[in-house]
């Protein structure tokens, strides 16, 4: 009976570390309810920055920056601006890349996005959608958020913001720069190194929850045979 008490609890607690690890991915961001799940990492030759998106606050944004990552574009592609406690700013990957672009990633950059302006305040580590004057004129470049900027607000389309990567963003910011007319910027360049993306509602336990079913499902069998033998 002992024997049969202590698999019907290792049962119990692989049934309760299954539940953990598929609620893991929704936990993870639940204190942001306007992340999606999608996340993208730019590394950078001074360390990593991970970002999600804000698919209901800004769709048609989130789409557009979320292909040009897909198709590769902002690999060679460099942060141009940093200027400490406001922004660092990504450069539009047509002129910022080192590589060059194949035909369905000119075309793709070359598209504009109307303003999609909203409440969401611009605070450190939003994603903040970079502009002409035209506010339908939003194209590739985009800054990280290094500080409050609550005259940004409703000018500017928010659509994400840093999920991992704050301690790199502190590096830029430590970086000796020069100013260039309204531009403060560092003097060496940010290189984008490599950029990949991943799902975390798909990917991170996935692997995990599929051993910790096979686990499970054997430890449910030998509860069973116990209580079989014991009862019998």
């Amino acid at each position: 009976m002992a024997a049969m008490l202590r698999h019907a609890a290792a049962a119990a607690a692989l049934l309760a570390v299954a539940f953990v690890c598929a609620d893991g991915a929704s936990t993870f961001y639940s204190s942001d309810p306007n992340l999606g799940s999608a996340r993208v990492v730019f590394q950078t030759n001074y360390g990593d920055i991970e970002f999600g998106f804000f698919p209901h606050v800004a769709p048609k944004t989130v789409e557009h920056i979320f292909k040009l990552v897909r198709l590769g574009c902002y690999n060679t592609n460099y942060i141009f601006r940093v200027d400490k406690g406001f922004v660092a700013q990504v450069a539009a990957v047509v002129g910022g890349r080192t590589a060059p672009m194949n035909e369905e990633q000119k075309r793709e950059a070359e598209k504009t996005i109307i303003g999609e302006f909203s409440s969401v305040k611009h605070v450190r580590g939003i994603l903040s959608m970079g502009r002409h004057n035209d506010p339908d004129s939003g194209g590739s470049s985009f800054s990280f958020l290094l500080g409050d900027a609550p005259h940004l607000d409703g000018q500017y389309a928010v659509f994400g913001r840093v999920t991992k990567g704050d301690d790199t963003l502190r590096k830029l910011e430590r970086l000796p720069t020069r100013r260039e007319g309204i531009f403060v910027m560092p003097i060496e360049r940010i290189e984008i190194l490599s950029t990949y993306y991943y799902d975390i509602d798909v990917d991170s336990c996935e692997a995990e929850k599929s051993i910790l079913r096979r686990r499970l499902s054997e430890s449910a069998s030998e509860v069973e045979r116990w209580r079989r033998k014991c009862f019998a």
